[in-house]
């Protein structure tokens, strides 16, 4: 039975939120890996705000077409209004976990940073995006492993009630703190051929930090560790003592931290349905 559908980092920012933590360079380099070219059909699947899937628009030009699809009315509306405008790119309100009928078939499925919130059902929305995948088209995966976990150095009280955080966020939203050493095996058990993988920093934050990522960090703490204020009971000054000494912990130069992200595409068999 599919679980009801709660996003964690549902907030009132969270298209803002997305919008400033996306790196177009970044975005750029991992396409040109996943083989993002000229003329393509591509499916931007999980597309949130929009800001991704106009980079990849660009560089499918000319001729290329691409769809985005996001379960958030809120990201789709914001979408629209800020990169839907030109020809060949459209985006739609969809759940990933169901299958997706009607959008015709694609030369590429983009899944970045989405399957992590998706424990249990990750290996039914890879099913069904293979679905609309051309024989022989290309599915990539790309998420975090070890997510939020690595920081050094976290006083005691700190690091226990991060692991705590994770713990019950993966039990009651859903959330994988170890999705990307999953992504292999979705596409082995598949059947996909050529399967590639990389394995990149997606955050290396030492010394002076980005307001970008003070922004993006102090709102996933925020926003997770306000679902869950009873962690913070023991905790000097609770919920909001813990902020605080998270964000004089984030903005100090000596603090270290760093995320994984593991890449994986692979070519859809022939004979695949």
């Amino acid at each position: 039975m599919k679980r009801p559908y709660s996003y964690l980092m549902e907030n009132l920012e969270e298209s803002i939120r997305l919008e400033v933590k996306t790196d177009p360079d970044a975005v750029r380099e991992q396409a040109l890996w996943c083989g993002v070219k000229p003329g393509m059909r591509v499916l931007d699947a999980g597309c949130g705000p929009g800001k991704t899937s106009s980079i990849l628009y660009e560089m499918i030009q000319p001729g290329g077409e691409l769809l985005g699809v996001d379960y958030s009315e809120k990201r789709i509306e914001y979408a629209r209004k800020h990169y839907g405008r030109l020809s060949g790119i459209d985006f739609n309100t969809h759940d990933l976990r169901d299958p997706l009928n009607g959008c015709g078939l694609f030369d590429l499925i983009w899944v970045r940073f989405v399957l992590e919130y998706d424990i249990l059902e990750s290996p039914e929305i890879v099913k069904n995006l293979t679905a609309c995948l051309k024989p022989e088209g290309c599915l990539c995966l790309m998420d975090l492993d070890y997510n939020c976990l690595n920081h050094w150095e976290l006083p005691a009280g700190m690091e226990e009630i991060i692991v705590r955080i994770m713990a019950k966020l993966e039990k009651h939203y859903g959330f994988d703190a170890y999705s990307g050493r999953k992504l292999y095996s979705y596409l082995y058990d598949l059947g996909y051929r050529n399967i590639e993988m990389d394995m990149i920093a997606h955050h290396l934050i030492y010394g002076k930090v980005r307001e970008a990522d003070v922004f993006n960090w102090t709102k996933k703490v925020e926003v997770a560790g306000a679902k869950m204020k009873n962690i913070f009971e023991k905790y000097p000054g609770g919920h909001e003592g813990f902020m605080g000494d998270f964000k004089r912990f984030f903005h100090d130069p000596r603090r270290f931290t760093y995320t994984p992200m593991i890449l994986c595409k692979g070519m859809k068999p022939l004979d695949a349905k």
